[in-house]
């Protein structure tokens, strides 16, 4: 260790005791006060003010009455076990450098039922089970908000902004990063407006789960039965596919090569009994008596439905050889004949409305928001798994140490305890 890194030690030694100081100016801390300054949290607040003594020192005194004031010290779980069992907040586990990750599922409609103070003490208790878990060489968190249970923008934007300030001004340091996931379509135009003023803008990020649907490289439902029950497999159920014609009570379908090479199939009523294919009555359009052709609305069927068949080539109702072909085409628009020349208007695709994708807004020609969304995604998936991973409150309830996990205790099932009689418990 080298002359300067000792000088730089002592120096944030000096500037800790000295926030102790002027905390304890006023009035003694208690023993759970005392605890929670730590070297740890007077080096965070100090950080979190550029290393200035009084503000750091205002600040960690506002954050011990707030404690205070919320009665951290009184929470547990009982008092949240409807949240619980739903899986509004939890931790979802550590990432790969031992970091909790916190995820918020909270729907809209909760705001309208609970209180904002009920909010914020769910907020605070699930933090405290969060910095709970830590091991001793990590000090920060990771949030993970899923923002597809809002309609509203407005209403998550308030529930984003009071979750932020709590983080930024309480817990310091904390926040190694936060992800808005899937927010509604406004939420873009109020973010670009309230992010430069944000003291966590820099480490939030919005994100659209559509970007990850092919990354599936992870297999988390193994370890949970729960949710390994709920997974399609095909292959319990017994295929009932068969190559050729099929049958119903009401048509008959076939697939051949023998007549239209434009739709090598055919569906006609039939009698299934018989199990044949083909038409009941003669019919002027030949052997398909409902095609694909003139079974559907003449006001989008092609002209070759429109026009009866044979009159195409002349207006001749007669069948000439047609050619086979081994792949079903459409039919070729006729060469003008003569001095007349026809004139084929195709119909254009239309240019997609704003109203069909605000991100137009924000583009730009140096393609900046195209850098970012890419330095987002690239951040989200390691954190991918556990916004995917099934909620198990057992296992939430676990991670709670006392006397956050309130009276219920959870006994993990792979524990096994050896049958212990009566006579030997006395």
């Amino acid at each position: 260790m080298g002359k300067k890194e000792v000088q730089d030690q002592k120096v944030n030694y000096e500037r800790a005791e000295a926030v102790l100081k002027l905390l304890t100016k006023k009035s003694p801390l208690s023993v759970k006060q005392e605890k929670f300054c730590g070297r740890g949290c007077v080096d965070r607040f100090l950080r979190s003010k550029g290393d200035n003594v009084k503000k750091a020192a205002k600040q960690l005194r506002a954050c011990l009455s707030w404690r205070e004031s919320i009665g951290i010290d009184n929470l547990t779980a009982d008092e949240f076990s409807a949240e619980l069992a739903e899986g509004v907040a939890y931790v979802a586990g550590h990432d790969d450098e031992s970091r909790p990750v916190v995820v918020f599922r909270i729907k809209q409609d909760y705001q309208k039922f609970h209180s904002q103070k009920l909010f914020t003490r769910l907020l605070v208790f699930t933090l405290e089970v969060a910095v709970a878990t830590m091991s001793k060489n990590v000090e920060q968190f990771v949030l993970l908000f899923d923002a597809s249970f809002f309609r509203s923008a407005s209403a998550f934007m308030n529930l984003l902004l009071t979750t932020l300030k709590i983080v930024a001004e309480y817990y310091p340091g904390r926040l190694y990063k936060a992800f808005v996931i899937d927010p509604p379509s406004l939420f873009a135009y109020l973010w670009k407006g309230v992010r430069p003023f944000l003291e966590l803008s820099t480490v939030t990020m919005v994100v659209s789960s559509l970007d990850f649907e092919e990354s599936l490289e992870f297999d988390d439902f193994a370890a949970y039965p729960r949710a390994s029950s709920l997974r399609f497999d095909p292959s319990s159920i017994r295929s009932t596919a068969k190559v050729g014609s099929c049958s119903s009570s009401r048509f008959a379908f076939t697939v051949s090569h023998h007549f239209d090479s434009l739709k090598p199939w055919y569906l006609s009523f039939t009698d299934t009994s018989a199990t044949k294919v083909g038409p009941t009555s003669p019919s002027p359009l030949g052997p398909a008596l409902i095609s694909p052709l003139n079974a559907r609305s003449l006001s989008f069927a092609s002209p070759a439905a429109r026009a009866p068949r044979g009159s195409i080539n002349g207006g001749s109702r007669d069948f000439g050889p047609m050619r086979k072909s081994l792949f079903p085409s459409t039919p070729l628009p006729q060469r003008s004949t003569g001095s007349e020349s026809v004139k084929i208007n195709h119909p254009r695709t239309p240019r997609p409305s704003f109203l069909q994708s605000p991100a137009m807004f924000f583009r730009n020609k140096d393609c900046h928001v195209s850098i970012k969304a890419d330095k987002s995604r690239e951040s989200f998936i390691p954190f991918l798994r556990f916004y995917r991973r099934p909620y198990d409150e057992m296992i939430y309830r676990s991670k709670m140490r006392p006397p956050l996990g309130g009276l219920i205790s959870i006994v993990s099932p792979h524990i096994k305890r050896r049958h212990v009689s009566v006579s030997q418990r006395f």
